[in-house]
């Protein structure tokens, strides 16, 4: 325990390098995966044999191990010279976050009380007016909650990207690995964690402040 607070101590600059290159790899992946994933989810909602296609091949990409992804990406993007590098953890990430933003989402748009929809219709509103101002902030609890599960699931899956050149805290476990430093392994392990804890702290608090006071339980 005394080598491992010391580690963080001497080394506090160097991990904190590699922990904003692992935000900055998730965060840009998550908010790449909410423009696509959470219209999509809004689709399934409206077309329900659209939906059965689009969880389906969400749900494979879940399947395939992240390494195995990760592979998957490098020949395929060697064509563009982009087959190491950020650019394949990214895409990677994005795919691995449809399945529970897209689910959630269109879960939690498909049970919306209809008496509130019947309402907002009766009053006169629009489609459009009746997702943005009825059925997306009802809804808001349950979106949050993908993009929460979404986001912890690429922090830790992240760790992995550095092995394809992405760089972030995966780099001090690899590290730990070639050197058989055990004290380092567990450092980048539990810098992981502590992100991943975080992460899910701040999205608490933005789905606080977006879901409306009547909708919070």
């Amino acid at each position: 325990m005394t080598a491992l607070i010391e580690y963080f101590i001497s080394n506090f600059t160097f991990i904190l390098g590699y922990t904003w290159d692992h935000i900055k790899l998730v965060g840009l992946a998550i908010i790449i995966a909410i423009v696509i994933g959470v219209p999509l989810g809004i689709y399934c909602s409206v077309n329900k044999y659209a939906a059965s296609t689009i969880l389906q091949i969400a749900s494979i990409m879940m399947t395939i191990p992240s390494l195995a992804l990760f592979g998957i990406m490098i020949p395929v993007l060697s064509l563009i010279n982009e087959g190491i590098g950020t650019l394949p953890a990214i895409i990677a990430l994005v795919l691995y976050s449809q399945l529970p933003i897209i689910r959630n989402t269109y879960t939690a748009i498909s049970n919306v009380d209809p008496d509130i929809r019947d309402a907002a219709k009766g009053i006169g509103l629009t489609t459009f007016q009746r997702l943005y101002k009825v059925e997306l902030p009802n809804a808001m609890p349950l979106i949050m909650a993908g993009i929460r599960t979404a986001t912890v699931l690429n922090i830790g899956v992240g760790a992995i990207a550095t092995l394809i050149g992405a760089g972030g805290l995966g780099g001090i476990i690899y590290q730990g690995i070639l050197r058989t430093n055990n004290t380092m392994i567990l450092a980048g392990a539990i810098a992981v964690a502590v992100l991943a804890l975080i992460a899910d702290l701040f999205l608490r608090l933005i789905e606080n402040l977006f879901t409306p006071k009547g909708v919070k339980k």
